[in-house]
């Protein structure tokens, strides 16, 4: 129940410029033809930033919005297009993402924030984002998809997409019952577009006394990321991540990496200042991974302070806090229960519930109770958007604060279910009131800073909260999980407290 991982953001060719037009691109200074003239750019930006504004939401703190802020207007005032109204806003997600619609906004996640070391690496994920904007690629994708009847504006962070394209089966699972599940796609640009955004913030980093250097080192944090998830499946037993990672999401990406090496090396200044003590500072206390708002996962238990609501997965399943559903999932990924808040439109009662929302053809009703909570069970057939029959299995449940739930069951197919349906069960049975323990364990997680101990990592391993793999996740916040410099005795790390 947090923010969603996926951003609609495809707009209509008809609300583009129709026939199209021509226009001097601001970085080449050659001429171009374009559905999306710099007044419609401008617009359709504005418009599809309300959109990431309510499927993500700025971070709540005002003091890192303006850090970023301040970063961000000074890369843009050295930037191809000054000109424009920049607008750079820290997302509250956990995501390690960063992208840019056109017109001048540019967004980060405080999950990638988490992961960067120093405000040069910062201005380095910024100035590519900016790059992006500068060279109208959004404009030029609307232009090439028109015939598609589609325009693309949104990009990743220097090309990567590190949620999977090729769901998982937890996911999917979680996706075939969702009723709100965004729709849309994040642009894919061309090496072409990739490189010239690479290219341009570096010149944006030089042109503000950052070393370009740092833009190699946000790429070695995504590969970091990405080497870090495949250790833990494999010690965790399950198959690797596969799908968009950075280094799936163009081809040859070991030539595209030493390109950006090529870029940096072309500038040659005089770097001294790379802000690693002025980024510590503005993250100190800033969220890591969930927060309150949004329900916090720890292992196997989930729980949400402000629903006052908890779930427990079976052993060898998995919580899946999305912005709509809690989804528990077996590791097979094939059958889970998803969880979701039934709006008050819906009705007061079970009984109104299930006829305004689920709208059944045929089925029958059990009044039960869940961890002493009023629960009815229901079992029918509804008709689906496709005006086809399909059989549902659900439990609605009374909660505190006179909330309903209804946790729905869901599997692949009618054998997985049968398979899972203990543990469906077991999964059900959890749904609880928060209890006094659970209360304590909900307590979001925060970043702060810390001297560096002569024990190292290990030794901050011992007092971390992160539950698995703790010195390998603290190596990883602090730039160091593949090798690199040890920090000095006493020099300032960060942790999560």
């Amino acid at each position: 129940m947090r923010t969603h991982r996926a951003l609609p953001l495809l707009i209509a060719s008809s609300l583009l410029t129709a026939c199209g037009t021509e226009m001097v691109n601001p970085v080449t200074g050659q001429l171009e033809r374009t559905v999306m003239d710099e007044p419609a750019e401008l617009a359709q930006g504005q418009k599809a930033h309300q959109e990431v504004m309510k499927q993500y939401g700025a971070y709540d703190n005002p003091r890192l919005q303006a850090y970023v802020n301040e970063v961000g207007q000074k890369l843009a005032s050295q930037s191809h297009r000054a000109q424009l109204t920049w607008t750079f806003t820290v997302l509250d997600s956990t995501e390690i993402n960063a992208f840019a619609l056109p017109g001048g906004y540019v967004y980060i996640t405080r999950g990638i924030m988490a992961y960067l070391n120093n405000e040069a690496e910062l201005a380095g994920v910024i100035g590519h984002e900016i790059g992006h904007v500068t060279a109208r690629h959004g404009a030029q994708r609307a232009t090439q998809q028109q015939t598609a009847g589609l325009g693309v504006l949104a990009a990743t962070v220097l090309g990567a997409v590190l949620e999977a394209k090729g769901m998982s089966g937890a996911q999917d699972i979680a996706s075939q019952v969702s009723q709100t599940a965004a729709a849309g796609y994040i642009a894919s640009y061309s090496r072409e577009q990739e490189s010239q955004a690479d290219q341009l913030g570096a010149e944006y980093l030089a042109r503000n006394q950052y070393n370009p250097q740092n833009m190699v080192d946000v790429i070695q944090v995504l590969k970091s990321q990405e080497q870090f998830a495949i250790d833990t499946a494999k010690a965790e037993g399950r198959s690797a991540p596969s799908g968009a990672s950075w280094l799936a999401s163009h081809p040859s990406n070991d030539k595209r990496l030493a390109d950006i090496k090529g870029i940096a090396a072309a500038y040659v200044g005089h770097y001294v200042d790379d802000g690693h003590a002025r980024y510590l500072q503005a993250t100190a206390g800033m969220a890591f991974g969930e927060t309150r708002a949004q329900g916090v996962t720890r292992g196997r238990n989930f729980y949400h302070e402000d629903l006052g609501i908890a779930l427990t997965a079976p052993v060898g399943w998995r919580v899946i806090n999305a912005a709509d559903a809690i989804t528990l999932v077996n590791s097979a990924g094939d059958a889970g229960l998803i969880v979701k808040l039934v709006p008050p439109q819906a009705g007061q009662s079970h009984e109104e519930v299930i006829r305004n929302l689920i709208k059944p053809v045929d089925g029958q009703t059990e009044h039960r109770t869940v961890s002493g909570l009023s629960a009815t069970h229901f079992e029918g057939t509804v008709r689906n958007a496709q005006g086809q029959n399909k059989g549902v299995r659900l439990t609605l449940v009374s909660g505190p604060g006179k909330r309903n739930y209804l946790l729905q069951y869901a599997a692949r197919d009618a054998k997985a279910l049968q398979g899972a349906a203990t543990q469906i069960a077991e999964a059900e049975s959890s749904f609880r009131a928060l209890t006094a323990a659970d209360r304590s364990a909900a307590r979001p997680w925060a970043l702060k800073t810390v001297p560096y101990p002569r024990g190292g990592f290990a030794e901050l391993a011992r007092s971390s909260p992160l539950s698995t793999h703790a010195e390998a996740q603290l190596r990883l916040l602090n730039g160091v999980y593949n090798g690199g410099d040890e920090p000095k005795i006493g020099q300032a790390v960060k942790v999560v407290n």
